[in-house]
């Protein structure tokens, strides 16, 4: 049988500039990883969870963590 995962907010910093980002998060799975760099956006649609990416030599954003299923 399969166990439930336990996910945590274990960091929020809110941003109340007036910009499409509204917070960054970090987010703990169980006691055994976090990952860093959650964004939370406002887009034309309503609100979102951005995935943590970081920019490369070439100057175009990548995704540091994704979903393989």
């Amino acid at each position: 049988m399969a166990q439930a995962t336990k996910l945590e907010v274990s960091r929020l910093y809110r941003y109340e500039n007036g910009g499409a980002i509204k917070a960054y998060c970090d987010v703990q799975f169980d006691d055994d990883y976090i990952i860093k760099g959650f964004k939370v956006v406002e887009g034309k649609e309503g609100m979102f969870i951005g995935m943590p990416s970081e920019v490369g030599k070439n100057g175009k954003w990548f995704p540091t963590f994704m979903a393989l299923s």
